[in-house]
């Protein structure tokens, strides 16, 4: 699920990063009458954005919080931009019960991310290389010049090499210029060039050349960020050209100065290295000549390019705000609050012992060495595959809980006549919502799923048998049930349910199969039953019933060895339980951390 997940939240960022781009060209085809250095900048945001997620912006302002009183609805579009900003959700394809064919296709796509890493590894170290080696060619191109008696603001060196002019370093750049350029050229020409070399320096464009440079060389894969760099030279030298003929140059001076420069001098191998012979010749010497430059921003092209700017900054940071406020979509259950603990305590277990213990009774809530990721399964009633996002910590560090809810065993059952449990796991989810500051974005799609159904010959087991309560009052007074208590334990290799609708063995199932199951079935009633069989290596081990190890057996008891040669999960159900799964495409709830926090300790 981790190496799922982290490829998912890159492909979400090329994909928004692309929109970018795509975006920023529209603009900048709209303001293709317009001064050079606004498209410039504009291509410049696109480069940037591959360095910055949206999902970046949308935890700063998730981290964020209101200072009102008083609760603030949740615009409408927010939902949109949560879709945006998080990565795509993950569908977990179950492995196939021949342990062979099981193992085979474990290993080969497990190998898929690593060999996608080595890729590019590989790429990423053949751009720097053939980067490191054009600058140090230019680095000692630097140590050997010599120093010129030019006032320029800024070092001015001769270089013995063929090199165009252009200024080398970023924080503390000097213009190089080829030996004898003054023998070649006449000093007017001199005097145009030296002002378009201090423009790079006064717009500071090796340091944005540089960042443009990083980013080709993380993503070198993608053929956008190759192009982005091509418009950014194009229209940094044709902001430059502006810039000087702005400054009073003659424009058959300047075109003269750009084409003898081309005609004596090679062109910067780096475009960190700013020269004067960048971007398409024939078009900028049109451009000089004519004189066909910019036309200053009108009132609404300037407010198009703040509101594009302020909505692709703000925007996700204002709707984290608004999910830090809201909490989570999945919270709202009804139009009334969630019921809550009335005290909880939550204290970081160090132990680093890996069995865990929930338990539930009656009134309290509590879980011993228990992951945060395991509350929010059972908060939601949730299992692995449908749960994506958040940080590592969530499965790695471990917590002891005590809750106490202010609701007495027959308030709960009285709220929640059908399922008296799901009153706990909601006040779980008001928990996790108050002391982890948990947010959750949910999703439903279709994907792989399995069907549980009846097969032919009818169920293999019986309803559970009700008896009559006992008349004994306990020690409150109250008249305690004698029938049969809910259970639903999960060990390897078995299930064992007690008063338990089928829904509890598809749950169950669930975690098993690797898919979602969905009970259709049909039978409404509450059933004992037990299913037995040869578990598959990939069949992870959920907890199950109330109260027990994470497997669902008790505390301290060692959970029984599975018969390898017992029949599938498959051919148990059919012939132990008359029950049958069958694989079809389905309705699947996703949920995706959007936001999470560490407790403090109580």
């Amino acid at each position: 699920m981790v190496e799922g997940n982290w490829i998912s939240i890159i492909e979400n960022h090329l994909w928004q990063s692309t929109v970018l781009a795509c975006v920023v060209w529209l603009l900048a085809l709209a303001l293709r009458r317009n001064q050079a250095r606004v498209r410039y900048q504009l291509w410049l945001i696109a480069s940037l954005k591959f360095l910055v997620p949206f999902s970046v912006l949308f935890a700063i302002g998730s981290h964020l919080r209101w200072t009102t009183a008083t609760p603030i609805s949740r615009p409408a579009v927010s939902a949109m931009v949560e879709q945006i900003a998080r990565p795509f959700p993950q569908f977990r394809v179950a492995t196939t019960v021949v342990p062979a064919i099981s193992a085979s296709g474990k290993n080969w796509t497990s190998a898929i991310p690593v060999f996608l890493l080595s890729v590019w590894i590989c790429g990423f170290l053949v751009v720097l290389f053939s980067w490191a080696r054009r600058w140090l060619k230019i680095r000692a191109a630097v140590r050997a010049a010599s120093r010129l008696p030019i006032e320029a603001g800024l070092p001015v060196l001769s270089s013995r090499t063929t090199l165009e002019p252009g200024v080398f370093g970023i924080f503390r750049p000097v213009l190089l210029l080829p030996a004898g350029i003054t023998d070649r050229l006449s000093p007017a020409h001199v005097r145009t060039i030296l002002m378009h070399e201090l423009c790079h320096v006064r717009r500071r464009d090796n340091l944005a050349a540089t960042m443009h440079m990083m980013v080709e060389a993380i993503f070198w894969f993608h053929p956008l960020v190759w192009w982005i760099g091509s418009r950014l030279v194009d229209e940094r030298e044709r902001a430059c050209d502006e810039e000087v003929l702005v400054l009073g140059s003659e424009p058959e001076v300047y075109a003269e100065s750009i084409l003898k420069a081309c005609q004596f001098y090679l062109e910067s191998p780096l475009a960190c290295v700013s020269g004067i012979t960048g971007s398409d010749l024939k078009s900028r010497i049109v451009r000089i000549m004519t004189q066909r430059f910019s036309e200053n921003l009108t009132f609404c092209r300037k407010l198009l390019l703040a509101v594009v700017g302020v909505a692709a900054i703000a925007g996700p940071l204002l709707f984290g705000l608004a999910n830090s406020q809201n909490g989570t979509d999945s919270q709202a259950t009804g139009s009334g609050p969630l019921p809550s603990f009335e005290v909880a305590s939550i204290k970081l277990n160090n132990s680093g012992d890996r069995r865990v213990r929930l338990a539930t009774p009656p009134g309290r809530f509590t879980a011993e060495n228990v992951s945060v990721k395991t509350l929010i399964e059972y908060a939601y009633n949730v299992r692995e595959l449908q749960l994506a996002g958040g940080p590592s910590w969530i499965d790695s560090e471990r917590y002891d809980i005590d809750a106490k809810s202010d609701l007495t065993p027959e308030e709960m059952r009285n709220r929640y006549p059908d399922d008296p449990p799901q009153a706990l796991r909601l006040m779980v989810q008001s928990l996790l919502a108050d002391r982890f500051k948990l947010a959750l974005s949910r999703e439903t799609k279709d994907a792989p799923i399995y069907v549980l159904s009846v097969a032919k010959g009818g169920p293999k087991f019986h309803q559970t048998a009700l008896a009559p309560p006992n008349p004994t009052p306990n020690a409150q007074g109250a008249v305690a049930p004698n029938g049969p208590r809910r259970m639903l334990r999960t060990v390897r290799g078995q299930i064992t349910m007690g008063d338990a609708p089928i829904s509890s063995l598809a749950a169950a199932l669930s975690g098993q199969v690797g898919r979602l199951v969905i009970d259709k079935t049909g039978l409404t009633g509450h059933y004992d039953l037990t299913l037995q069989w040869a578990p598959d290596e990939s069949q992870s081990r959920m907890y199950g019933g109330e109260g027990g190890a994470p497997d669902g057996r008790p505390a301290g008891v060692a959970a029984p060895p599975p018969d390898a040669n017992g029949p599938s999960i498959f051919t148990a159900l059919q012939e132990q339980l008359g029950l049958k799964l069958e694989s079809a495409k389905g309705p699947v709830e996703t949920f995706a951390i959007a936001h999470i926090e560490q407790p403090s300790e109580n």
